[in-house]
């Protein structure tokens, strides 16, 4: 018989609890493309749509290792984001500034797709 999450969260310990919770928040904030595009609710149909290519563009973009960032810009931009780029270091993390040209370029192609 399924028993529901709060029953067994009550029996875990506070650091289980912790562990769990802190797990939970990394998985929501860690996503491949395609987990991105559905926690959205967006089908792979609707963005080839705003992007204007076929689904099957959009499966491929979704499992390449290896993108242009305007390709990403691109892509995040029609779920409704904005793509930053940062570095991560051990003291501390620094957004990289400079992409704006990439906005500004994807903002040109889609104004001449309109």
């Amino acid at each position: 018989m399924a028993r529901k999450f709060a029953e067994l969260e009550k029996k875990m310990s506070p650091e289980s609890r912790a562990r769990s919770d802190a797990k939970a928040q990394k998985m929501l904030t860690e996503m491949a493309l395609d987990e991105l595009r559905a926690a959205r609710k967006i089908t792979q149909e609707h963005l080839a749509k705003i992007l204007n290519v076929k689904q099957s563009s959009i499966s491929k973009m979704e499992h390449r290792t290896d993108m242009y960032l305007s390709t990403l810009a691109d892509f995040i931009r029609a779920m409704g984001g904005t793509l930053e780029i940062r570095a991560v270091f051990a003291d501390g993390v620094v957004k990289i500034e400079g992409f704006g040209e990439i906005e500004e370029k994807a903002e040109e192609r889609e104004l001449a797709h309109a």
